[in-house]
């Protein structure tokens, strides 16, 4: 009779059948193999190079938020035009109103010239006239005092207005400031010729223009 030992790992030992016992170990240790190699789950692992990729479905712009944003970008640059449009438009308003501006201040000032120069013309003879009374008056004349009084208040008036007298006596003569009355020889080492030895009249200027011309004598 055969004798049967069991085993620490419940296997029976010296068993009449060759191999039994190693079959059913091997059996059981690829059993517990292919389990422990059998997924968890039904999912299948992200691996950390397809998390860091970041590759994922792209949403798209919908049609009308594109139309609403050309419209707006339309708008914008319409404005942009209509701004600039205005700005030139003003510059070009401003600059016509600074040229009106002082054309008028010329224009103005040129007719006052004008009124101030045609009363000047009617006060000149006047005041040529006082110029001779005080020539021909004696010292002792009571009256001359008084007319050189009238004299001096009526030229410091035209001077207030601009008008200023001018005495060309011993300058070259100028056709443009003087009228020549006549001509006198000097004799030697006398003015040299063209230059003014006598002066008739005084004549008058208003600003840059001549008034009235100095009547004067030339030399020869």
């Amino acid at each position: 009779m055969t004798e049967i030992k069991i085993t620490s790992n419940g296997d029976p030992a010296g068993s009449d059948e060759p191999g039994v016992g190693a079959a059913d170990s091997s059996a059981r240790a690829f059993a517990h193999a292919e389990g422990s190699s059998a997924p968890t789950t039904g999912h299948a692992t992200q691996t950390p190079h397809n998390r860091a990729s970041g590759d994922g479905p792209r949403t798209s712009m919908p049609d009308d938020e594109i139309a609403e944003i050309e419209g707006d970008l339309d708008e914008l640059v319409k404005t942009a035009k209509q701004r600039d449009d205005y700005l030139a438009l003003a510059q070009r308003t401003q600059a016509d109103f600074e040229n009106y501006r002082k054309r008028v201040a010329r224009e103005a000032a040129a007719a006052r010239d004008r009124g101030v120069g045609s009363l000047a013309k009617e006060l000149l003879p006047a005041l040529d006239n006082l110029d001779r009374a005080l020539e021909a008056a004696a010292e002792d004349d009571p009256l001359l005092q008084g007319v050189r009084l009238v004299r001096t208040e009526l030229k410091a008036a035209l001077a207030r207005a601009g008008i200023q007298s001018f005495c060309p006596l011993g300058e070259q003569f100028d056709p443009s400031l003087h009228e020549a009355v006549a001509t006198a020889a000097q004799p030697p080492g006398g003015a040299a010729s063209g230059i003014v030895v006598e002066v008739y009249q005084d004549g008058y200027r208003l600003g840059e223009g001549i008034l009235r011309p100095a009547r004067v004598v030339v030399a020869a």
